[in-house]
């Protein structure tokens, strides 16, 4: 079941989007609708457990999960398009607007860790690790135009050309590793290959020995043979993505959890509810499966409670950080 999910996530080029597993089936006109958008990061989790839920509710409901990106997927969230935003990054600011305007308040919910990985092709003969500094040097507005070669960044490195591949503007991954790299949200060099579908970036990557990206974890992990992860260097030295290295707090700062936002409106809908109660309980089960990595039980146990209660709000206030604790995000009071 795993290899088999794998690889039809990464098989998804060009996806634009998708009605989870057994939903292309013949349904009845009763049959409830539940409509899930956003992050092409947080996709392949959401999707097992829309499948999963289908099977188990016998085609009864029917699950639609869409990869507009983050960015993408909250702007159709707040004007009350969907009933679930899936994000690799907590809500923004100019976003708690767009939602608060139009009447949309919301469930913060943690469902999964991710790794965000660097990474370059096996044919990369000349790189096992980057600090952060030297990422930020060509991650950075300035580099535009004017950083476009490796031995640029480490004169121990070839004379050839830097080629890039990144997430594109709309998207969560984005918005994370720009604030976590270059230290503000946004704040990138343009001249990359940019892309919302992680596929497009992996396969740039792996086909050209001077390119150089960064992906979730996923996408990494379901094609080891055809990428090399870079090992970012922290405190004690190198450390590679890995769900023991996330675990211990030790791969940084390119750790970070994704979320499920749901639409408090919605989630008064029978149909909705029994969804959100199934990827709580459900889906630590399947994260495995699409190689992301578990919250502590605590964190899952927090999240139940959370949407049990009826507590809405997000524990950011509209501003990204970087490396807390999922338990520390849980405990704060919500803002809308």
């Amino acid at each position: 079941m795993r290899g088999a999910r794998l690889v039809r996530y990464v098989a998804m080029i060009g996806f634009l989007g998708v009605v989870g597993s057994g939903s292309h089936l013949a349904l009845a006109d009763q049959t409830a609708l539940i409509k899930v958008d956003g992050s092409s990061t947080v996709y392949p989790l959401t999707e097992a457990v829309a499948e999963e839920f289908q099977k188990a509710n016998r085609g009864h409901i029917r699950v639609t999960v869409g990869i507009a990106g983050t960015g993408g997927g909250f702007k159709k969230f707040c004007r009350g398009e969907t009933d679930i935003a899936d994000a690799s990054r907590p809500i923004l600011k100019e976003e708690m607007d767009l939602c608060q305007k139009n009447g949309i308040a919301y469930y913060e919910l943690p469902i999964a860790f991710d790794a965000l990985t660097v990474a370059v092709s096996p044919k990369n003969t000349w790189i096992t690790s980057m600090t952060v500094e030297e990422l930020k040097k060509i991650w950075e507005p300035a580099a535009q135009s004017k950083i476009t070669r490796w031995n640029q960044i480490h004169s121990d490195w070839p004379d050839a050309p830097l080629v890039l591949f990144g997430a594109g503007s709309d998207s969560g991954t984005f918005d994370y590793f720009t604030d976590a790299i270059v230290g503000k949200p946004k704040a990138s060099r343009g001249d990359y290959t940019a892309s919302e579908d992680d596929n497009v970036l992996v396969q740039g990557i792996e086909n050209n020995k001077n390119a150089l990206g960064y992906i979730p974890f996923a996408y990494y992990a379901a094609q080891m043979k055809k990428l090399k992860a870079v090992a970012i260097v922290g405190k004690g030295g190198p450390v590679l993505p890995s769900a023991e290295n996330v675990v211990k707090g030790s791969y940084q700062p390119l750790s970070r959890p994704l979320f499920i936002y749901v639409s408090e409106a919605a989630a008064k809908r029978t149909e909705v509810k029994d969804f959100v109660d199934y990827y709580l309980t459900e889906g630590p089960k399947l994260i495995a499966e699409v190689r992301y990595i578990p919250l502590p039980e605590q964190a899952y146990t927090m999240a139940r409670e959370r949407f049990k209660k009826g507590v809405v709000g997000t524990g950011f206030g509209g501003v990204p950080e970087v490396g807390l604790a999922v338990e520390e995000i849980m405990s704060r009071p919500p803002k809308r």
